[in-house]
């Protein structure tokens, strides 16, 4: 005769919480049923090896199999008896039951992760389960168990000749999906591949009279003894190699890999690779799977590993780590942070071995390396201090150095007359070839600094090394990038100097959102007559606004360079001999009236300078007004001569195009206007 009962609830909402809340995640089912059975056969298989099975182990294979209405998980492991039904399914024992509903209503994963509840998730996509059991104890009776997702069920005795157990769940309407074998498949190749033992999903198919029929062989979906588990003796790199394509196929061969074992002071077992990563840090991230006794967890693992090792591939097994990992969980667990300083501590200290034992692989390696190193010492100090051992400087030769060999290399000659040990650097050798040609002549080394991250390791070494300043090879002119002693003095005077300030300003073309200015420089008769520089600060603020949204202040700001002018070139020379020659008849008596207007100037704002402004008569306020008004008007006339000049000088426009085009900022019309002047120059 059937039994009948209430499960062991004081509260009747534990089946809709669970349909409710773990809706969006209800693929989990197949997960734990399959694993439940995994675990029942593992647990015969531990009896039999202690004497306490002394049967036939057999086929132990699990069996998933489904129709139009049903999907059914098999098993033939230790099997229940109605007793321990009516413990372990009919009893959810846990006291307080109404009060824990209600904690935990808004996160169902919770009641199934840490309460061995995962066979209750399946009346997520069930109207009705029914389990036909029988325990590998000699003698045992097979039972069913019925319950359509209310607290009310039947258990009657039932026919089964072998032990283990066959879980039937009748799907919903709301789930009819999940009847499909490419669905059912999919969800048992993520969460249940590597299980350690054989599950069967439908037979392996051959191809025959033109189409795919069913063997008698059954499909095995999982591989039982994934690389993570064997022993790294047993394994080859082909093996390693194999295994990476399983998990990621069509992807680059990896760099190398780190085998995890650890016991003690807990279980962790992985196989970590490094990807070659170029410029893309967000791409590679979430490749890592999380697995706890070889069930699918998660791949988002942040949290479990540092943020920077989230760019490795692979598998991370621990039964430490339960199924259903939740942020909480994971912000406060001891045992997921000493995973997770294990790890760093892991990675970096293979990192060091191949560096020490091979550094030629591990220079060939560096520019894939580099990203993901930057990364973890920028957001890892223990990972840094570790990594400032083995971390390279690449110069523009091609040539790797560690952080203390190149600070040897430049100490002599790159120090400033303050002390400053001076890093010279390049973010496009191409565009900026002339200023590294330029430093080079000096005899400084300069360092390629083109990567995603380069701008905030550049900062962060500034802080770590003592008295160091790394400037970009184009910030400055050459003299002035590694201030010395001995520098070079302009001999222009003052008139001079504003000549050819407005005669190159007037000719610089417009460009949106960029100011240039002019400035003098004695660079000596061999080097560029005319270049462009830009503060190495702003720059700086600029390329890091654009990845920090909260410095945007800075993006929103024109971009400023020096247009410097060469005063020891003969083609500067020429311009401004020119521009005497052509314009002092017309300028001479302009600066004849400006002086006298200027010395008026002077002698009214002397009368004035100790006065309040309620004191300063009318008329004398009106007569500075005056004068400043015709002091400008005069200079504006006095441009106007100089720009006329300048832009009759195709030299002048020639110049200022030349220094442009060096920097990649001529473009346009104003390239196509300097291609026909220099065929008009040529000619």
């Amino acid at each position: 005769m059937a039994q009948q009962g209430h499960i062991g609830v004081t509260s009747e909402n534990i089946f809709p919480i669970i349909k409710k809340f773990l809706y969006s995640d209800h693929e989990i089912f197949l997960r734990e049923l399959v694993s439940n059975a995994v675990d029942a056969t593992q647990k015969l298989k531990t009896l039999a090896s202690v004497g306490e099975f002394k049967g036939e182990l057999g086929d132990l294979t699990v069996h998933v199999k489904f129709d139009d209405q049903t999907i059914t998980i098999s098993d033939r492991g230790i099997g229940m008896t109605a007793e321990e039904i009516d413990k372990y399914i009919n009893q959810i024992a846990f006291s307080g039951a109404e009060e824990f509903v209600e904690k935990y209503k808004n996160d169902a994963a919770a009641i199934i992760g840490h309460f061995g509840l995962g066979f209750y998730s399946s009346f997520m996509v069930s109207k009705k389960v029914e389990i036909v059991t029988r325990s590998y104890k000699e003698g045992a009776t097979a039972v069913k168990w019925s319950c359509d997702g209310t607290p009310e069920y039947t258990l009657e005795e039932t026919e089964k000749a072998d032990r283990g157990t066959d879980i039937i769940l009748y799907i919903d309407d709301e789930n009819k999906d999940f009847l499909n074998k490419d669905k059912i498949n999919g969800l048992l190749t993520k969460y249940c591949r590597f299980l350690p033992v054989p599950i069967a999903f439908g037979k392996k198919q051959e191809w025959k009279d033109g189409k795919y029929v069913d063997t008698e062989e059954d499909n095995i979906v999982n591989d039982t003894k994934p690389a993570w588990v064997r022993k790294p003796a047993d394994m080859t790199d082909e093996d390693y190699k194999k295994f990476y394509r399983d998990l990621y196929p069509m992807t680059e061969e990896p760099l190398f890999w780190i085998h995890l074992n650890v016991d003690y002071p807990f279980n962790l077992t992985g196989i970590l690779y490094f990807p070659r990563i170029k410029n893309n840090l967000d791409l590679n991230r979430n490749k890592i799977q999380l697995y706890s006794n070889q069930v699918f967890v998660t791949d988002s693992v942040e949290g479990i590993v540092p943020e920077f090792l989230t760019l490795l591939h692979g598998v991370l097994d621990s039964p430490d780590i339960p199924l259903n990992v939740s942020r909480s969980y994971l912000q406060s667990d001891h045992n997921v942070k000493k995973i997770s300083n294990h790890i760093t501590k892991k990675v970096a200290d293979r990192l060091e071995e191949i560096f020490k034992s091979d550094r030629t692989q591990f220079e060939e390696k560096w520019d894939s390396l580099k990203l993901f190193i930057q990364y973890g010492m920028l957001s890892d100090e223990k990972f840094y201090d570790r990594a400032a051992k083995f971390a390279l400087l690449k110069d523009v030769d091609g040539k790797y150095y560690t952080f203390e060999e190149y600070k040897t290399l430049i100490k002599e000659n790159q120090t400033d007359k303050e002390g400053q040990l001076i890093y010279l650097y390049t973010t496009n050798p191409d565009e900026q070839y002339s200023y590294i040609q330029a430093a080079k002549d000096k005899g400084y080394s300069v360092l390629l600094m083109d990567g995603q991250l380069d701008i905030h390791a550049v900062g962060q070494l500034e802080q770590k090394f003592e008295k160091t300043h790394f400037v970009r090879v184009d910030s400055d002119t050459v003299d002035n990038l590694i201030k010395k002693e001995n520098k070079n003095k302009v001999t222009l005077t003052e008139e001079q100097k504003n000549a050819l300030q407005e005669v190159f300003k007037s000719q610089v073309p417009a460009i949106n959102k960029v100011d240039f200015y002019v400035t003098f420089e004695a660079l000596g008769e061999n080097a560029n007559p005319v270049m462009l520089t830009q503060s190495e600060y702003m720059r700086r603020m600029r390329e890091m606004s654009a990845m920090q949204p909260g410095m945007s202040f800075y993006g929103e700001l024109p971009n400023t360079y020096n247009l410097v002018l060469n005063t020891d070139h003969a083609l500067v020379k020429q311009v401004l001999a020119d521009e005497e020659k052509e314009c002092t008849d017309q300028l001479n008596p302009l600066l004849a009236d400006i002086k006298g207007w200027e010395a008026r100037q002077a002698d009214l704002r002397e009368a004035q300078k100790d006065k309040k402004d309620e004191e300063i008569p009318a008329q004398e306020k009106e007569d500075l007004e005056n004068t400043e008004r015709k002091i400008q008007e005069l200079r504006n006339q006095q441009n106007e001569i100089l720009a006329s000049y300048a832009s009759r000088n195709k030299m002048v426009s020639q110049l200022i195009d030349l220094a442009l085009l060096s920097n990649g900022m001529l473009k346009g019309e104003a390239l196509s206007r300097f291609i026909k002047r220099s065929v008009d120059m040529i000619k």
